[in-house]
């Protein structure tokens, strides 16, 4: 059968299903059919009956807004999604929502904000390298899969695609392929305009094997691309491909009015005409489906795996065991046991050092315990104290290790991180100081949305950091975190409630984690076994008075031991003061009423939050009652025991308010 027809099926499915949703975007699922239709006929290994077979090929659609390109290939190649999903898209609880989200059928990432999908990608091809490197033997290569990607002008418009293509042209990440659909139309009109850039050189400087330009619509041209991108065993590769937006629609193909809203009635009809598809709406003939029907194919792909494996898991048992393990995300036997021991240990064993350190000493001990951890920091290793004594850095040469060099790259690298996270096979982490994470939350946030884990460490976490000044003092950074849905956000206190919050983002694997840790030494607290248990509820009292308290102190981090201060002193002067700590308040509110009230009695209404951070978010905790010891202005330059005193975090302070409720 012609393949330019087969493609036309991916085009009639498209613009049918945006119509009858009056929305979507059908110029690029049209113009890039063709390319798809050569890639998951002729070289994509995947198998529609078990979407989650670890050796497949990886297809990544960067450019989201044109989903109904991949539903239409999910539903094509024989992957559950029938007629009736691709009838229902946009619509509510749909398995085809607006942009592919990862969790719906054969979906890998999910691909809304522009340039995200291609960094999430060079995250699964360097997921991919590594985990070659580390398991696969002479004649066993059962890690061997290459990721593709779709992209658009849009996506390499996004500063986020040169982070993430520059550091996969510096560590070879040669099975990563890359469709840029060159049609030169974005919603605003024609790109030239705006986007200027001669992108093959760029891409050239990056270290990469380009191929341009080819017929993005000449299927024997396309196959001799895509052979030659996979014959490249150095470089990624990024195939430039000519195409027309809307290719097939006589009067709006090649402009922007075919970009983002439906083609309308007519022209559907005119469509139709122009290609000769000669079928109703969602109506596909027999014989095309049986072209298209990869289920067959598939399977034998699968099965030659799966006896490759058989083979390897004779020849190499141990290996195989721990290969089975990653990939299915257990911990480690005793993993409850080891880790509650260690962090025992941190409390009988008091130290007063900075939760930065904390975190490296339990990077320490974690990463003995976890070859699956694979770390990273966007340039700032010495400051981040993200590296332990087993870092091995991933290289061009060598890619076996498990520590990335991100470089200046904070979105790029919490993009890749997710990708990583995704392949599967790791527990990954990345760093920066906490008020560069502004660069990169919308990563963070696709992986809370996505429900993946991604570990990230934040240091320098307040004004407390000092003389850099107010450009490095984060104030509003850890609320955004905190309400940010299903992201867990810790601020700890000293080395074992650092050493708590790292073992909880270790076990989670539902969600990301923000580690927010100081860069000034913490006064470790004392603690009785039930207490270093209810850390683990995100809050917990620290410290109480005899009887029913009259004032509750409740505080984070470095703002604790001025807590504690201040409560001595109230309590000595006859006062009753109740400090709690709460380092996680997500994790507090989804504890039971019972637990969360004997933590904080509604009854009482005195209440003092303290925190060297946005003052506003505290109020959901302390009601208009209550009062806040917080930043509303940014900081400025100078050591932290001075902007302490300025802004107010002082037991001093603490004592006053407290008084002035009291009174």
């Amino acid at each position: 059968m012609n393949r330019k027809h087969l493609a036309n099926a991916i085009r009639a499915l498209s613009m049918d299903s945006i119509q009858r949703a009056n929305s979507g975007h059908p110029g690029a699922p049209m113009g890039m059919a063709n390319i798809a239709e050569v890639l998951w006929r002729s070289h994509l290994k995947h198998n529609p009956a078990n979407p989650m077979w670890i050796n497949r090929d990886r297809f990544i659609l960067s450019n989201g807004h044109g989903s109904m390109l991949v539903y239409s290939l999910l539903h094509l190649t024989g992957y559950a999604l029938t007629l009736d999903d691709l009838k229902n898209f946009r619509q509510l609880h749909s398995k085809t929502p607006g942009h592919p989200e990862y969790g719906c059928v054969g979906i890998e990432t999910t691909t809304g904000p522009l340039g995200q999908g291609i960094a999430n990608a060079v995250g699964i091809a360097l997921a991919e390298k590594n985990l070659a490197a580390q398991f696969n033997k002479e004649g066993y290569n059962i890690v061997d899969h290459f990721t593709y990607v779709f992209i658009g002008d849009g996506c390499l418009m996004e500063g986020i695609s040169h982070e993430a293509c520059s550091l996969a042209g510096t560590l070879g990440l040669s099975k990563l392929i890359v469709f840029w659909d060159d049609n030169g139309i974005s919603i605003d009109g024609k790109v030239k305009n705006w986007f200027s850039d001669d992108t093959p050189k760029r891409f050239e400087a990056y270290g990469w094997h380009v191929i341009s330009t080819i017929d993005g619509h000449d299927p024997e041209i396309i196959n001799n691309a895509i052979k030659a991108a996979k014959a490249e065993i150095i470089r990624p590769t990024l195939i430039c491909a000519k195409t027309i937006i809307g290719f097939g629609s006589p009067n709006k193909a090649g402009s922007s009015h075919c970009h983002g809203s439906p083609l309308g009635v007519k022209e559907i009809a005119a469509v139709r005409k122009k290609l000769d598809w000669q079928y109703a709406p969602f109506e596909i003939p027999s014989e095309i489906y049986a072209e298209w029907n990869f289920k067959k194919m598939g399977a034998a792909y699968e099965k030659e795996w799966n006896d490759k494996f058989t083979s390897y898991e004779i020849e190499y048992p141990n290996l195989s065991l721990e290969f089975k393990r990653r990939i299915k995300g257990q911990l480690p036997i005793n993993w409850e046991e080891r880790t509650n021991r260690i962090i025992a240990n941190f409390q009988a064993n008091p130290k007063n050092v900075s939760s930065r350190q904390a975190s490296q000493n339990m990077i320490e001990e974690f990463g003995e315990i976890l070859p699956e951890f694979i770390g990273g920091s966007a340039d700032l290793s010495p400051s981040n104290l993200t590296m332990w004594s087993g870092s091995k850095a991933i290289s061009f040469d060598d890619a076996s290790g498990n520590y990335i060099h991100y470089g200046v790259r904070e979105f790029g690298m919490t993009a890749v991180i997710n990708g990583i996270a995704l392949h599967g096979g790791f527990i990954p982490y990345g760093a920066t100081f906490l008020v560069f994470m502004e660069y990169a939350c919308n990563a963070m946030r696709m992986a809370a949305l996505m429900k993946i884990q991604n570990i990230q460490v934040y240091t320098h976490d307040s004004i407390g950091l000092g003389e850099d000044g107010p450009t490095h003092q984060p104030i509003e950074q850890i609320a955004s975190l905190r309400l940010t849905p299903n992201m867990s956000t810790w601020r700890p206190c000293d080395q074992v409630e650092s050493a708590v919050a790292w073992k909880l983002a270790i076990e989670r694997k539902d969600g990301p984690t923000s580690l927010i840790l100081s860069r000034q030494n913490l006064v470790q607290q004392e603690r009785t076994s039930e207490q270093i248990s209810n850390i683990a509820m995100g809050g917990y009292i620290l410290k109480d008075c005899i009887g029913e308290p009259e004032l509750i102190l409740i505080a984070t981090g470095s703002e604790i031991q001025i807590a504690i201060e201040a409560a001595m002193q109230l309590n000595s002067e006859g006062k009753k003061i109740r400090v709690v700590s709460m380092p996680a308040t997500d994790v507090f509110d989804k504890q039971n009423l019972e637990y969360r009230e004997a933590v904080l009695p509604s009854k009482i209404t005195a209440r003092i939050a303290i925190e060297a951070s946005i003052a506003d978010f505290w109020y959901k905790y302390v009601g208009f009652d209550g009062r806040v010891i917080g930043m509303s202005t940014f900081g400025t330059s100078a050591p932290a025991s001075d902007l302490f005193k300025i802004f107010g975090f002082t037991s001093k302070n603490v004592i006053n308010v407290a008084k002035e409720m009291l009174a």
